[in-house]
């Protein structure tokens, strides 16, 4: 097997047969069988932690991802255990996949939670001092020279006091709400000779840099940064005149952040905004302070706030390292990864930019972030204008701040083509964002639908249909991510264009199921969640069963954020034991147990954590030939194995018939993320995940995209470059 000149590592698990009366007896209770999905989000995390310490990286990348594990680990705090808390409080037992109370699953979860703060602030402590050799340094206003001390407190009387209200405690000043995520300072005070002491409380508002650059001295070349609570504690005199600051603690809150849907809320974006107020109250679930924090403070703190004393914690480091993500953005390339600028597809470029007649000629895939979002934004601009386009139908899960797609569709509206666009309001953390592009939406004279009230809408489909000379025409985008030109720079997702008229009629089956109701039951080629896409995959999985006892070559590659449906799992635990061989790529959550013996002996899995984000998700079925072939049945898809997408969303399976899309998305995508060394770790029958590492044989999947163009992209201007092609050990190249 071979990557150019770069051979490429085997994978150590091998298809195994059933050993007739000698085989191994699958594991029964459930906790042997499966992973819980809240711990194993956790080990999830702690992978994404592990960036941070790994030495390969530059230290502002290392610094991001230290950032980025504390944002994950804040969302995870703000709604899983805020579930699980909830759960117990209303007395329900109902036990998770491997058989554990929502109390016990909290008591898991806690100590790893404890755990994996006191990891963050240990690597932050390491990278403090790595960035301070390279001249970016994260200091306290006591350790800078008096000149910057001095621009410092000029800084903090006229640029943070003017926004900052100090509000006693007392019984006429309750104590005031503090918003979730909220950083805040209490004060103790003593004010001349007057008897009793006084409390004070400062927030910091949400509006205010969480770190000041601070000048550098002249002959001096450092970054120097300074977090803000840091200024509010050195310079409260200045707030404070008159009073001896006897005590203060720093103190940092999440609350209950998830939002429940109610069967009967009548207005879906009404129902949102009270449901979006509601969640800025929502009840305290966890309570960060600093270690020196007063202790007449924090005594106050913990009654106040009343939170669980296990999701208290106390550090001696830094409150809120998901704001750490602000000093990655210091203008120093040296501690970056190398910039990397996205190919736009040479195949449109080849017909002048017109995405129509590139895909009229043939179907492409584009691979993100490798291949520039712009083709997509590109695709429903041109629809906007071209004359020939009558309709544009858009599914809107995540848009981002400022969407080129929402322009592209303003400007479809107005220039009188029929637009529909499907607005997810359930969209976790992007509710507002998503009614305030309805409103836009509407404004414009687009058709706004919000699906179903029980349902999510998590598909990801353009549907264009255009007048040509010999009828309508369809054109389709289906996705694996959203429609969010930032995420599509991070993000590793798939976009399948094709004309294929049978797809354009699945797909426009599946926006009047959205908008009208109207279950499609003669489907032709795409599968669609909750009403089809389960039974989908146990068929495709029972022809792999049914090969294998026959036989016959047979395989599963999947590639996914989150398996953790145990139906699903079970499935493909039969397909292990009936001698399958499994090979799965799964980023995040896994509940499935791989290399048990008698029950899961044949399927491997493995997680990719690196530069980009792994999102990408899709199903291959060897279908009765060796993997990788022509024969195999791929899909794209929008659908995670969970629950919640078989069950709860619309979401969308599409298969891949073109022989050069097949092609790139079996034996380019999945091939190239099955070889992964470098940026992979493998799952172990004891359920820990260790890394592959690089070895003489490593292979970074990442670097490949970035180094090799797409094979359904890059059109006839580059049939001469010579992308490497990669092989199974012992498949036929």
């Amino acid at each position: 097997m071979t990557l150019g000149d770069t051979p490429a590592p085997a994978l150590e698990t091998a298809a195994r047969e059933p050993d007739g009366d000698n085989a191994p007896v699958a594991p029964e209770a459930a906790e042997d069988r499966y992973v819980n999905r809240e711990l194993s989000w956790l080990s999830f995390n702690r992978r994404v932690l592990a960036e941070s310490e790994n030495t390969d990286y530059p230290l502002l990348e290392r610094l991001r991802f230290l950032s980025i594990s504390g944002s994950n680990l804040d969302e995870f705090t703000t709604v899983r255990i805020a579930g699980l808390e909830g759960q117990v409080q209303r007395g329900i037992e109902t036990t998770g996949i491997d058989g554990l109370s929502p109390r016990q699953q909290l008591d898991a979860i806690r100590g790893q939670v404890l755990e994996l703060e006191d990891r963050q602030q240990e690597s932050l402590e390491v990278l403090r001092g790595l960035l301070a050799e390279v001249g970016i340094m994260l200091m306290v206003p006591d350790e800078l020279s008096k000149g910057q001390q001095k621009w410092l407190a000029e800084y903090f009387e006229h640029d943070i006091v003017p926004l900052i209200t100090p509000q006693a405690i007392d019984p006429s000043h309750p104590f005031p709400f503090v918003a979730s995520g909220g950083m805040g300072v209490l004060f103790r005070l003593k004010r001349g000779k007057r008897k009793g002491e006084l409390v004070e409380m400062v927030l910091i508002p949400s509006g205010v840099p969480r770190f000041v650059r601070v000048p550098q001295d002249k002959g001096q070349e450092q970054a120097i940064y300074v977090a803000i609570e840091q200024l509010v504690t050195r310079f409260a005199d200045q707030m404070f005149p008159g009073f001896k600051i006897l005590g203060d603690g720093i103190f940092r809150v999440l609350r209950d952040s998830d939002i429940e849907v109610e069967d009967e809320a009548e207005d879906l974006v009404r129902y949102f905004r009270t449901a979006i107020q509601r969640r800025r109250r929502g009840r305290a679930v966890l309570l960060e302070l600093d270690d020196e924090c007063d202790e007449a403070a924090e005594t106050l703190l913990r009654e106040q706030f009343d939170v669980d004393a296990a999701m208290i914690v106390k550090t001696g480091g830094m409150l809120g390292l998901s704001d750490l993500d602000a000093i990655c953005n210091e203008p120093r390339p040296d501690l970056k990864f190398p910039p990397f600028s996205p190919r736009y597809p040479e195949r449109v470029l080849a017909h002048d930019g017109d995405v129509f007649t590139a895909i009229r000629e043939k179907d492409m895939v584009i691979h993100h972030p490798y291949e520039s979002f712009e083709v997509v934004v590109d695709f429903l601009h041109q629809a906007a204008v071209d004359l020939a386009v009558v309709s544009i139908k858009q599914t809107l899960y995540r848009a981002g701040d400022q969407s080129p797609v929402i322009a592209a569709l303003v400007e479809a509206a107005q220039n009188g083509k029929a637009v529909t666009a499907v607005v997810e309001l359930k969209a976790r953390f992007d509710e507002e964002r998503n009614i305030r592009w309805a409103n836009e939406l509407e404004r414009a004279g687009v058709q706004v639908i919000y699906g179903f009230t029980e349902w999510k809408t998590h598909a990801k489909v353009s549907l264009v249909v255009r007048r040509e000379e010999d009828g309508y025409a369809t054109y389709c985008h289906f996705g694996t991510g959203n429609y969010h030109p930032i995420n599509a720079k991070i993000y590793t997702d798939l976009s399948y264009f094709t004309a294929d008229q049978t797809l354009g009629r699945d797909a426009a089956k599946m926006f009047n199921f959205i908008t009208g109701y109207i279950e499609p039951d003669d489907l032709e080629e795409i599968a669609i969640s909750p009403i089809g896409m389960r039974e989908k995959l146990y068929e495709l999985i029972d022809t792999e069963i049914v090969n294998a006892k026959a036989g016959k070559p047979s395989g599963i590659w999947v590639k996914m954020n989150s398996i953790t449906n145990k139906a699903i799992i079970d499935k493909l635990y039969e397909a292990s034991q009936a001698g399958v061989e499994v090979r799965m790529v799964v980023r995040g959550i896994c509940s499935l147990r791989a290399g048990i013996p008698g029950m899961s002996e044949n399927i491997s899995v493995k997680s990719i954590i690196g530069r980009f984000l792994e999102h990408a998700r899709m199903w291959a079925f060897a279908n009765g030939k060796a993997m990788p072939s022509r024969q195999a049945k791929v899909y794209l898809t929008s659908a995670d194995a969970m629950s919640r997408n078989l069950d709860r969303r619309v979401e969308v399976m599409v298969p891949i018939t073109n022989k050069t899309v097949h092609d790139q998305l079996l034996k380019q995508v999945m091939l190239a993320n099955i070889l992964d060394t470098e940026r992979s770790w493998r799952l172990d029958a004891d359920g820990q995940y260790r890394r592959m590492g690089k070895g003489e044989d490593g292979f970074n999947c990442h670097q490949y995209f970035m180094s090799n163009p797409s094979l359904s992209g890059r059109g006839s201007a580059l049939e001469k470059h010579d992308v490497p092609h990669l092989t199974l050990p012992g498949a036929k190249a």
